[in-house]
């Protein structure tokens, strides 16, 4: 079983966790592509009712409507029993990196909304310690070079994502060489930084569950991990 199998077992064992008739939260990348496509397969063949999804970017937004869900606006509603994403990083507390895919500050925007993170990836992105990936960090662009300085000075090396531009008009630095012990701590500083929009890391949003898919003797399985 390769990779992308177990993002796809991942996706459907997200579905144990959506409330029928209820609006849910729904994330970004290929293995949330995987639940999208779980949930409209057990739509079709159950009749599971879901009265919509909020998405955390136009990627998401797009799979969803093909599929003949129903995508709101963050501002239509006021709360969501879950949220369903990946990480690219996540630790033995919860604590996520995100923005591979440079969605982070709409995916924070939904996870808020959240009353619980529900988080889904393969066994490579459980980590002890944050900061192995490069940490995405959604900026202003005028800001780029002093934050490279200032991420300089933690001894992260920030480099500007070529040709990215988010879906809110935002660029992405990407810093590598970062250890991340203390996230919440971390999050709540570089988040106050004059031209930042969002630092991708999610402690203060952190994941109550993770369905990690990994290798059991060749075969495939889901390991359920509580916080």
């Amino acid at each position: 079983m390769n990779q992308d199998q177990l993002k796809q077992l991942v996706g459907r064992a997200a579905l144990d966790y959506v409330p029928a008739g209820q609006i849910i939260g729904v994330g970004t990348g290929s293995t949330v592509d995987c639940f999208i496509d779980a949930l409209a397969a057990r739509i079709a063949e159950t009749g599971l009712a879901v009265a919509g999804a909020v998405s955390s970017s136009e990627r998401s937004t797009q799979r969803l409507q093909r599929h003949g869900i129903a995508v709101l606006d963050a501002g239509e509603v006021t709360g969501l029993g879950v949220y369903i994403d990946g990480a690219d990083e996540i630790d033995g507390q919860g604590c996520m990196v995100k923005g591979g895919g440079a969605a982070l500050t709409r995916e924070k925007i939904v996870a808020d909304l959240a009353e619980r993170f529900v988080c889904i990836a393969d066994e490579s992105k459980l980590v002890q310690t944050l900061g192995a990936f490069p940490l995405p960090v959604e900026i202003i662009p005028m800001a780029a070079a002093q934050l490279t300085r200032r991420f300089a000075a933690l001894g992260g090396q920030a480099t500007l994502r070529a040709g990215v531009v988010t879906d809110n008009g935002g660029h992405i630095l990407d810093v590598r060489g970062l250890s991340i012990t203390d996230p919440l701590a971390f999050e709540t500083e570089v988040n106050q930084w004059p031209g930042v929009v969002t630092v991708g890391v999610f402690a203060r949003h952190r994941a109550k569950v993770c369905l990690l898919g990994e290798m059991r003797g060749g075969a495939g399985g889901v390991r359920t991990l509580t916080f």
